[in-house]
């Protein structure tokens, strides 16, 4: 896919716009939302693991789309498994205190 250059400063502004908006909602998010949100903060980066793997696999791709695919695949996979443990951890926590209190 080659990018039209006239095109480069609208796709430029959605993604500042988009970090703008997730840094603002984000910083909204009461703390007992946080884990819910962060397994479909998950999802969503299972999504886009699959997106960027067919993405650097086409044989057509430029070395620069291939580069930037690439990291994206690791980029994702380091926030699927950062939420994981996280989510896990938490939720020993609130195991833990379940067993402590009840008998």
């Amino acid at each position: 896919m080659d990018l039209n250059p006239s095109t480069m400063p609208l796709l430029f502004f959605v993604f500042v716009l988009a970090m703008l908006l997730g840094t603002e909602l984000i910083r909204k998010v009461p703390s007992q939302l946080h884990t819910p949100l962060m397994s479909g903060s998950n999802a969503i980066s299972g999504i886009s693991i699959v997106g960027a793997l067919i993405a650097a696999g086409r044989q057509d791709s430029g070395t620069a789309v291939t580069i930037l695919a690439t990291l994206a695949v690791a980029f994702a996979m380091i926030n699927v498994v950062g939420g994981y443990l996280v989510t896990d951890r938490m939720l020993k926590m609130f195991k833990g205190k379940d067993r402590k209190g009840g008998r």
